[in-house]
């Protein structure tokens, strides 16, 4: 629990210092100045002093001026990419996330742990199981029902009642099917009844009028719903082995 701890405290720093107490303002300026930005240099000194307070090892230096240096690198490099969009954002945290990983990792003498993790994780039948099933659900499955339902999409898009955001469905199939293998994961079936429900009455009053792709929105929606009851039963029958 210990190490939890410590990997919790890391986590809140960074949350606060990049959510928190970074305002808009602040964001505009480091766009516009950069390097040149003071605000730069006080948001990534935030970051390293909120992470020496939480950890309380008062000792322990080089791990705070470390975040404060990686998460200035980060910031800038993220500041020099031409577009601020959620590409950008997703790696900015994800490298961010990293040096807090290695950080704890340092803090918690973990290192030596990490390949026998990983090997436990990939020998573990239930683990790899269920990341399979995650891995299914959200590419195969959705290229499937696409094929499946290609033709009601082609004389759709004849008649031109194709009316959507870009992508819109696929996003939303993928969510779905990630929701409703986890309700089945967990053993909450009424959850799967409730969404279903809830969609078939959204897309009906979305779709006045147009009952062909409503048809075609609820077929591929109990094709979707019925592979992923399908797979999550099958992972359930070997959790329970």
């Amino acid at each position: 629990m210990d190490n939890i701890l410590i990997l919790l405290q890391l986590v809140l720093a960074h949350v606060l210092t990049d959510f928190v107490f970074q305002t808009t303002k602040m964001v505009k300026h480091k766009r516009n100045y950069k390097a040149k930005s003071g605000y730069l240099y006080v948001h990534s000194v935030l970051a390293g002093v909120l992470t020496y307070l939480f950890l309380q090892e008062w000792n322990q230096f080089l791990v705070p001026i470390v975040i404060i240096i990686t998460h200035f690198i980060i910031d800038l490099w993220k500041l020099h990419q031409k577009k601020d969009d959620l590409k950008y954002f997703v790696i900015d945290q994800v490298l961010h996330l990293i040096i807090v990983c290695l950080a704890w990792l340092y803090l918690i003498d973990g290192f030596s742990m990490v390949l026998p993790v990983i090997a436990l994780f990939f020998s573990s039948t239930n683990t790899l199981a269920i990341l399979i099933a995650y891995l299914i659900v959200i590419f195969p499955v959705g290229f499937i029902i696409g094929k499946a339902t290609e033709r009601w999409q082609q004389e759709i898009l004849k008649e031109g009642t194709q009316n959507s955001l870009k992508k819109a469905g696929r996003y939303i199939g993928i969510f779905e099917r990630i929701l409703v293998l986890t309700f089945i994961l967990i053993n909450n079936f009424a959850a799967i009844g409730f969404l279903i429900g809830a969609k078939s009455i959204l897309r009906f009053s979305e779709t006045k009028g147009a009952r062909k792709q409503t048809e075609y929105v609820l077929i591929g929606t109990l094709m979707s719903f019925s592979i992923c009851i399908i797979i999550g039963l099958f992972v359930n029958y070997i959790l329970y082995l």
